[in-house]
């Protein structure tokens, strides 16, 4: 198998603390962030707050809907919080960098996945990122005006 990575970053005009307690708060912060044109539904199993949490959601990928359900935990608290995917290899990091002296944040959102090798895993990755880029987007747009409220 080989990894597949993709991300996309954008700076958010807001306190560093504060973008990074929007992303770590499952029951209230994070899912004003979740577009939901692509975010069916998210339920908090366990915890709510940072490391610990476990989430189940359900996206509309390609014209269906996909459950996944993913652990949370903070390698770095308050600067990296990482989702574990339970259902298939793939991790999604959040990187929360204080610029300006945290007075603003630039976020990177960043996922890593195992594809197969050679051309299907090509093929694979290519497809994962046409449908994953747009979501981190919008994801990162919505943060910026949740975050500004």
């Amino acid at each position: 198998m080989a990894r597949h990575r993709l991300s996309a970053a954008a700076l958010i005009p807001a306190p560093a603390t504060k973008v990074y307690a929007l992303i770590a708060d499952y029951r209230s912060g994070h899912p004003r962030l979740l577009p939901k044109e692509y975010f069916v539904e998210l339920n908090v199993e366990e915890g709510g707050t940072g490391a610990g949490t476990v989430v189940n959601f359900k996206m509309r990928l390609m014209g269906q809907i996909q459950a996944f359900r993913a652990k949370v935990s903070e390698p770095e608290p308050g600067r990296v919080l990482v989702e574990t995917n339970l259902n298939m290899d793939a991790i999604t990091t959040f990187t929360i960098e204080p610029r300006e002296n945290g007075r603003q944040a630039y976020v990177t959102i960043t996922t890593d996945t195992q594809v197969p090798e050679g051309w299907l895993g090509k093929i694979q990755g290519w497809l994962t990122t046409q449908m994953l880029q747009p979501v981190y987007v919008k994801e990162l747009e919505q943060l910026a005006q949740v975050a500004a409220e």
